[in-house]
């Protein structure tokens, strides 16, 4: 066996799990589950009747390429949400269809780090779990880096040292952040790439929440947006990696994609050939039409922006709620501990919230997670607002 296995944690659910095990939710109220990021909205009718239509792709073998059409429909979305070059984005040499970021940001680590380097993954505390993952089974070492509320809970990339950026063979960002909905600024984002150059390693920014945003005249920037800027639009060094999950409300189609360095993607697709994970034909055609179209796109945030208007409001007298910058997470501080917190507001009002320190590691000598629970507004307007009232009620 891999020994690299035995450095894997618990999945941040696992440890939930664990943390519920033998304590019943209120049976008197129905079960509330904001634990989990998983969109509940409905799935664009236009996509699903796309994917039916589309099913005698099963009889075909797909292409781990994907198809030059899903490419171009990919490129052209990316040109025009992230207002870039058109003649700096080759369909063919800079995009690759992958099945969602989940799969991707694992696989992208496994191609790209060499492990004979003594190599470190760089990455942000709290994390989305499957950076760590994939930089231990690549055989690199995890760099933590806190994120807090003194610092907008951004990692202050400044305070790194060039040893730590010497030994850095990729860098993991998250922005909208995932779990605080914390956005990279254009600035950071260029300082970034000329970090990457100087010191040569490669930036994989995770932007799946970036199409869940509150304001429509600015949304967030993009790592290859902040590199077209600086006249970078070879995207050297530069991957981004994106899904139709949280955009379109289609986390069970798998369909994403990765973008940038041509280069690296070359690397990546011989990697992902011999993989073997080549997203179905008819995932690929239902793809196309929603990454043309915007309106379900605008619609779906003017959901969420409906959402977290009504529960700030709710709990803002009971709680230091502050609405995030985009995403659709709530990142709430705890009066008490984080696990506390959550257990009880299952046990009394059967609320599930996962527990901050459970998507973090203690570096520095604190758990930046600690005191805080994620609360995710995945679920109907009418279950979020009860979830207010009940989680407001609990803490009074």
């Amino acid at each position: 066996m891999n020994p690299e296995l035995e450095k894997l944690h618990p999945y941040p659910f696992e440890k939930l799990a664990r943390l519920k095990d033998g304590v019943t939710g209120n049976p008197d109220r129905d079960h509330i589950a904001l634990s989990i990021g998983e969109p509940k909205h409905k799935a664009p009718e236009f996509v699903m009747q796309e994917l039916a239509q589309q099913l005698e792709g099963v009889s075909a073998y797909p292409l781990t390429r994907g198809l030059p059409e899903l490419r171009q429909a990919i490129a052209n979305w990316l040109i025009r949400r992230f207002n870039l070059a058109e003649d700096s984005l080759d369909a063919e040499k800079h995009v690759l269809p992958v099945n969602g970021t989940r799969e991707a940001l694992f696989a992208f680590a496994q191609a790209v780090v060499d492990r004979h380097k003594d190599a470190l993954v760089v990455m942000p505390n709290p994390f989305y779990q499957i950076y760590e993952g994939a930089a231990y089974l690549a055989g690199a070492e995890p760099c933590y880096l806190n994120t807090t509320e003194d610092g907008a809970y951004l990692p202050d990339f400044d305070a790194v040292s060039d040893d730590t950026w010497q030994r850095c063979q990729l860098l993991y960002i998250c922005s909208p952040g995932n779990p605080t909905g914390a956005v990279i600024d254009s600035e950071r984002l260029k300082k970034l790439i000329q970090l990457a150059d100087k010191f040569d390693f490669i930036i994989a920014a995770d932007e799946c929440y970036s199409e869940i945003y509150f304001d429509e005249q600015q949304p967030p920037t993009g790592l290859l947006q902040a590199a077209s800027e600086m006249g970078h639009n070879d995207y050297r060094r530069c991957m981004v990696f994106h899904s139709l999950s949280k955009r379109s409300n289609l986390p069970g189609l798998r369909s994403g994609f990765v973008a940038g360095d041509s280069e690296i993607l070359a690397r990546f697709l011989k990697y992902r050939t011999y993989h073997g994970c080549a997203m179905p034909v008819h995932h690929q055609k239902a793809s196309i039409v929603a990454w043309q179209d915007e309106e379900h796109v605008k619609a779906n945030r003017q959901l969420y922006q409906q959402k977290f208007d009504a529960v700030i409001e709710i709990l803002q007298p009971v709680l230091p709620v502050i609405k995030p910058d985009a995403g659709f997470y709530l990142w709430l501080k705890t009066p008490a501990s984080d696990e506390d917190f959550a257990r009880d507001l299952f046990e009394q009002q059967n609320i599930t919230v996962l527990p901050g320190s459970y998507l973090s590691r203690e570096s520095d000598d604190i758990n930046p997670g600690s005191g805080h629970v994620r609360m995710a507004l995945v679920a109907s307007l009418d279950e979020c607002i009860e979830a207010a009232h009940r989680i407001r009620d609990f803490m009074q």
